[in-house]
């Protein structure tokens, strides 16, 4: 009895315990936010230099970032020679490949509201090659390496970020498209205009570093680059994915893994809190305010792989296309004791894409249309239907 009366009291202290929190909502943080984001590396080979300009949002705002418009980007070398940044749209800056084997390399920006940021100047550090990117096969996707080494052991710090580029197509081909001057009317679409295979692509959004400086030799191996689920898109048909290797200084290492830290590692009160960053690049009219981001300069390394469907485990895609269905659109459609016209209210609306006639053999004129949504028949709503310059089909 006195035991039965000890579990009682202790269920009342829980229950009283319990009915004492409060749930607590924090205000979600509105205070103006509008640091400048500089995202891009140089590069001193042949190759394009991308610059991407941005400005941070409030936390509570729905739009992640906020492009830098109609700014001055130039790139600044310690020999005195800049190079111009040409803005292609969307916060992106451009300068055709700088051709130099050496030298310390900057950025200078000047924003359309009159204020002035320069990055340190930092040298440029040449990739060695990639040995290999390959992957393997795991019970719940693919996951993608790659493996590295400098024989002279001068490099020891590196990053790695990537472009893939996958072929899908939609769920209906069609052979038709609505020609609506100068009167509504469907015709036989050309080869060139086809809708039903496209492109698309997909950059790294992790942040990819990795050290050999704790080792004797600089050797980095099966370092992971990306996993792919066995569900996804990508792997329904054929994958392709390039990836470049770029070569760090200590300093910039740090700072990119400190990075990664804050932004991927994060998940509850025992985790390790965010620090403070800071960068190699400031705003020299009004030093007081931060600027995100790490300017880095050199040739990267590059290699680029294939990935085959045939090649893998018979893996079921999970598409956009699994609530699809095919439509029947004739100019006299039975509807109860009369008839409408779905060629008129489907097709010419926009409705349905149409698919193929539906003609009776012997039959002058088609009966209608099979038609479907333009989500299921036409794939350059997700991606593109020019075939990139550097793939390579079986």
């Amino acid at each position: 009895m006195k035991r039965i009366r000890i579990i009682l009291i202790l269920i009342v202290i829980v229950i009283s315990w319990w009915g004492c929190k409060q749930v607590y909502n924090p205000r979600p943080i509105t205070a103006a936010s509008n640091y400048l984001v500089v995202e891009g590396a140089i590069n001193t080979g042949t190759d394009s230099t991308t610059i991407h300009l941005s400005h941070t949002v409030p936390v509570s705002s729905k739009t992640a970032t906020v492009p830098e418009l109609g700014a001055i980007v130039s790139i600044i070398s310690d020999g005195g020679v800049t190079y111009p940044c040409t803005e292609t749209g969307n916060g992106n800056y451009t300068a055709p490949g700088l051709n130099v084997s050496s030298g310390n390399f900057g950025l200078k920006i000047n924003t359309r509201d009159g204020k002035v940021y320069q990055s340190d100047l930092v040298p440029g550090k040449n990739s060695p090659p990639i040995d290999s990117v390959y992957y393997r096969i795991q019970s719940n996707g693919l996951e993608i390496y790659a493996d590295t080494h400098d024989p002279t052991n001068n490099t020891r710090y590196y990053r790695w970020d990537y472009l893939a580029t996958y072929k899908f197509h939609s769920a209906f081909s069609s052979i038709l498209y609505l020609q609506t001057m100068p009167v509504d009317s469907v015709m036989s679409r050309a080869l060139k205009d086809q809708i039903y295979i496209c492109w698309r692509n997909d950059t790294s959004t992790n942040i990819l570093v990795n050290t050999s400086a704790k080792l004797v030799n600089d050797i980095i191996t099966h370092n992971p680059i990306a996993f792919i689920s066995s569900d996804a898109e990508e792997l329904q048909n054929r994958y392709s994915i390039s990836v470049r290797q770029y070569a760090l200084t200590a300093d910039a290492f740090n700072y990119f893994t400190q990075l990664k830290k804050n932004t991927e590692q994060l998940g509850g009160v025992f985790d390790p809190q965010p620090s403070q960053l800071t960068g190699n690049i400031r705003c020299i009219s009004n030093p007081s305010e931060p600027v995100l981001g790490y300017i880095t300069a050199g040739k990267p390394a590059e290699t680029r792989i294939y990935i085959d469907n045939r090649n893998l485990p018979a893996w079921l895609a999970s598409t956009p296309y699994s609530v699809c269905r095919m439509d029947t659109d004739l100019y006299e459609q039975p509807q109860g004791q009369t008839f409408v016209n779905n060629v008129r209210d489907r097709i010419y609306t926009g409705i349905d894409v149409p698919l193929f006639p539906i003609q009776p053999p012997g039959a002058p004129h088609p009966k209608g249309y099979a038609g479907s949504s333009p989500a299921c028949v036409d794939c350059t709503l997700r991606g593109t239907n020019k075939q990139p310059d550097f793939w390579i089909d079986e």
